[in-house]
């Protein structure tokens, strides 16, 4: 496996210990509709909180948060719709995204929560 990857595994295995202390109930982990991968799908409350994570080795290029672009929330909503409608929820659903990076020796953790809006 390429150390990127590696990296990204690594990032989401941080972010949901981050969420389950934080309170979130974590629902799916790499849940796919065709072409678009929800990263992690978890319950605060009465909120649906799908999760986007990214993980960075340094912020020289930038910061994780960076990554999500257009295309990215396009598929994450198409994603997200499918993902509702098949279990018939009705949930008020919130976009997340939390940016991990390395500085020094160990990792940063950002959660932006409401980091867009699903219409």
């Amino acid at each position: 496996m390429a150390a990127h990857n590696e990296l990204g595994k690594l990032g989401e295995e941080m972010a949901v210990d981050f969420l389950i202390e934080k309170g979130y109930a974590i629902l799916e982990r790499n849940w796919r509709y065709q072409k678009s991968e929800i990263d992690i799908v978890c319950r605060i409350n009465d909120t649906l909180a799908i999760v986007e994570v990214k993980t960075r080795s340094s912020i020289e290029i930038g910061l994780p948060i960076d990554a999500v672009n257009t295309k990215k929330i396009r598929l994450l909503t198409r994603a997200v719709d499918e993902y509702v409608c098949a279990r018939d929820l009705d949930v008020e659903v919130r976009f997340d995204v939390i940016s991990i990076y390395k500085k020094d020796n160990s990792f940063v953790i950002e959660h932006l929560t409401g980091a867009f809006y699903y219409f």
